[in-house]
């Protein structure tokens, strides 16, 4: 007797994607499913992982996670870095104020020097199979990281407020 065969896909909500494969052979009928989940963080997919495992047993394959960054992570990413790096310069020129016994003042000029990002490699097919990458080495490589360097020219207030007593101070900083 033929086969029958009908297979479904369906969003189940934003981050998951689930696969339903139904087939009739002979007086039989079979279904499987597979359910796609994309996480963000890592722990919280270990956890899914083992629920699963703990209440479906055997019945369950839970395939290797597959890594990559969205641009949109990307994006953010840089962002923070470059935030960050701009904080770092502030909190440098206020502790070389400090250390004259002067006051820092508002930013003159902020200026994003250069920008460097490596690492967040995506995982290839030949990542999954035996005798490849351990976990541990596939989260390492898939790690993205960046850097930026800024140029900032901030005001410099003396002790007393008057309006001749100001000066600049340039501070470059790298934030990694």
């Amino acid at each position: 007797e033929v086969g029958e065969r009908n297979v479904m896909v369906r969003p189940l909500e934003e981050n998951m994607t689930v696969t339903e494969d139904f087939s009739r052979v002979e007086n039989t009928y079979q279904m499987e499913a597979e359910v796609c989940i994309v996480f963000s963080d890592f722990g919280k997919m270990q956890n899914v992982c083992n629920l699963l495992i703990e209440k479906l047993g055997t019945s369950v394959t839970i395939s290797p996670p597959h890594f990559y960054h969205t641009p949109e992570a990307i994006d953010t990413l840089r962002r923070q870095v470059c935030v960050a790096a701009v904080g770092n310069t502030q909190q440098k020129a206020q502790e070389v104020c400090r250390l004259f016994g002067q006051s820092l003042g508002k930013p003159l000029l902020i200026r994003e020097e250069e920008t460097k990002e490596w690492g967040g490699h995506i995982d290839s097919p030949l990542s999954n199979s035996p005798g490849s990458l351990t976990l541990q080495e596939r989260i390492q490589n898939a790690t993205a990281y960046a850097s930026c360097r800024v140029f900032a020219v901030f005001e410099i207030k003396g002790k007393e407020n008057r309006r001749n007593n100001h000066g600049k101070l340039n501070m470059q900083c790298v934030h990694f």
